[in-house]
């Protein structure tokens, strides 16, 4: 603020010609090498830690970007990233997202992929992404996935929403990280509330959905 008074100042005497436009140079060069003398030493009191992070970037996790492969969960890095496609199984990845998930943010919509690719893992599920959606499709009340066994038909009407679904498919199955759920491998939307989820420990809440983990059963249970 006090540089940009004196500036205003010279500026005035200069144009009633109080100073000459070669005199007025060389007081400003001289005023704002002082100013700038004072503004270093001010900061050579700060100690260098505090000044690296006042000055640093925030880490990564709390700009909404993974560490690991630079995902970033919104829709403006989604829109940015090329239109996805694939086989059998990105199909089916891309069909439960867009049939579970297409309402929820980005980062519900990794959510729910990780849950799928979760259970892909866990050895306690089918060990690929069709078998996994598709486990007890046919018997009522056995589906794992509403949308396989509501008797509602599968029509993907919202191309921008299967366009953004198929990317999220795509990075999953690409290897981007999942540390949305800690290794959910069940959830529910905030509608219902099963019967399992009074004895499963959940492990966040995302959106309009909760999720939780299978317990692991050991020799000595």
């Amino acid at each position: 603020m006090m540089k940009n008074m004196f500036r205003a100042a010279l500026a005035v005497a200069l144009m009633l010609g109080f100073v000459s436009a070669a005199a007025a140079d060389q007081v400003l060069a001289s005023r704002l090498g002082a100013v700038l003398g004072q503004e270093r030493q001010a900061l050579s009191v700060v100690p260098d830690n505090r000044l690296s992070a006042l000055t640093s970037l925030p880490p990564a996790p709390e700009r909404g970007v993974s560490t690991r492969s630079g995902v970033r969960y919104d829709r403006t890095f989604l829109a940015s990233q090329p239109k996805a496609d694939g086989g059998a199984q990105w199909r089916c990845l891309s069909e439960a997202l867009y049939f579970e998930a297409r309402g929820e943010t980005v980062r519900g919509m990794f959510a729910v992929g990780e849950v799928i690719l979760n259970r892909v893992d866990s050895g306690l599920f089918p060990d690929s992404l069709c078998s996994v959606i598709n486990q007890g499709t046919g018997r009522k009340y056995a589906c794992q996935f509403t949308y396989t066994c509501d008797g509602l038909a599968e029509t993907i009407a919202e191309p921008r929403a299967w366009d953004r679904v198929g990317k999220v498919a795509r990075m999953l199955m690409d290897g981007a990280p999942r540390n949305l759920t800690s290794g959910a491998t069940h959830y529910h939307t905030r509608a219902v509330n099963p019967s399992w989820a009074r004895v499963y420990p959940r492990t966040t809440s995302i959106g309009s959905h909760h999720f939780y983990r299978k317990p692991t059963r050991t020799a000595s249970n």
